[in-house]
């Protein structure tokens, strides 16, 4: 059996009731590239490519943007609920294409993901948790979202993490959108590995040595740039005048590039070798998992 474990689709009703909050005249960016897949939704048509590749099964997800990013929490809250209980029903029909999913959860409700991710896990069987790299352009490592941690730490599952940047966010302070689609280029590697230092830096890998986080794209920029996490952040502060960085150092159990290490990563590097080859390098093959990110190839699902 070949598992693919980060995979996007909306189950119908999910499908329906985004386009009901976001009408097609509406879509933007990622709402208009994620309704140009037909497989998508149609299961049909994701059955026959899925069936080029023999025995092979997907971890399901729901698909970018984060439902936070376009609905208020009380619409966030629904939306998290039925696309999880179409995720759930999903793998009840259908087991052998799809063993298990992803919970998808209200980010901008503090009280709501909890209680979605718990109910996820413990009445639907959900093998973990999707977030974003920010929540509506706040840390993951927020207040109002720390606890998220713990949780999944006390359920022993892991957190996939899916980056997430639009044009909105600019290259140059002059501008007013980022142009050529370099917020999905290099917008989203760059927001994966600041949301991973992030995490490393508030210490919750010595709060949870046995958290599991699988971060998207062989883990963004940060196997590639090992010689800055490494020996370059081991001179933290010495570039900063207005905060005393160096405390951090003291505070941490670990270099800061040990705690990089213990990520997961996926193979979701559209086909790229030497990207390949440097995330093997860096995170271990036993940190490594197989990821295809169906269905965002040119071919609209076969490629990757």
């Amino acid at each position: 059996m070949k598992l693919d474990i980060f995979n996007h689709i909306c189950p119908k009703v999910y499908w329906d009731r985004m386009l009901e909050v976001v009408p097609r005249a509406k879509a933007t960016d990622m709402h208009k590239r994620v309704r140009d897949i037909p497989c998508m939704v149609d299961l049909d048509e994701r059955f026959r490519i899925m069936d080029k590749f023999g025995d092979y099964a997907q971890v399901i997800c729901l698909p970018n943007p984060p439902i936070e990013a376009f609905a208020a929490p009380k619409m966030a809250n629904e939306l998290a609920r039925i696309g999880n209980d179409g995720m759930a029903e999903l793998v009840r029909k259908h087991p052998k294409r799809f063993p298990g999913f992803i919970a998808s959860l209200p980010m901008n409700d503090p009280e709501g993901l909890l209680k979605e991710a718990t109910r996820a896990v413990n009445e639907l069987g959900a093998v973990g948790v999707q977030v974003f790299t920010n929540v509506n352009g706040r840390p993951l490592t927020d207040a109002a979202t720390m606890p998220l941690f713990d949780l999944m730490a006390k359920l022993d599952l892991p957190i996939w993490m899916h980056p997430a940047r639009g044009a909105d966010v600019v290259d140059y302070k002059g501008e007013k959108k980022s142009h050529y689609e370099i917020w999905w280029t290099f917008g989203w590697p760059y927001e994966t590995s600041v949301a991973m230092a992030h995490i490393v830096f508030a210490g919750l890998f010595d709060k949870h040595p046995n958290l599991k986080i699988i971060t998207h794209h062989l883990g963004g920029m940060i196997p590639y740039f090992e010689g800055r996490v490494g020996p370059g952040w081991d001179q933290i502060g010495t570039r900063t005048s207005d905060e005393d960085y160096t405390l951090l150092l003291k505070k941490l159990k670990k270099r800061p590039l040990d705690y990089f290490k213990m990520f997961y990563a996926d193979t979701a590097t559209f086909g790229a070798r030497a990207a390949m080859e440097c995330g093997l390098e860096f995170f271990g093959s036993d940190h490594v998992l197989f990821a295809s990110d169906m269905p965002f190839d040119p071919e609209k699902g076969s490629a990757f």
